[in-house]
């Protein structure tokens, strides 16, 4: 496991397609916005990161664009093809 600490809160890196996770990147651009989210995922498209907040499908903020099972769609239809591109999610301790 990978983790990832942002804004004081712990992420496993559970994807990196193409090595999209840059850690300095995701630092400067990952602000309190994306606390309340399960998943943050990041793409990049001409140079620049891209962040994006998803939830889990039980989570009762869930809406069909932001159901991370909606994720191959996102990537899809608004990411540039073939990107890079990653997945942090929040890590829930049991």
């Amino acid at each position: 496991m990978k983790e990832v600490i942002l804004n004081d809160i712990s992420y496993e890196l559970i994807e990196d397609k193409r090595n999209g996770y840059d850690k300095e990147e995701v630092i400067s651009k990952a602000t309190d916005y994306f606390i309340p989210f399960d998943y943050i995922v990041g793409d990049w498209a001409y140079g620049k990161l891209r962040l994006k907040g998803f939830y889990d499908k039980d989570n009762k903020k869930c809406k069909e664009y932001n159901n991370i099972e909606n994720l191959e769609k996102y990537l899809k239809e608004n990411c540039a093809y073939d990107c890079k591109y990653f997945i942090l999610k929040k890590y829930v301790q049991k």
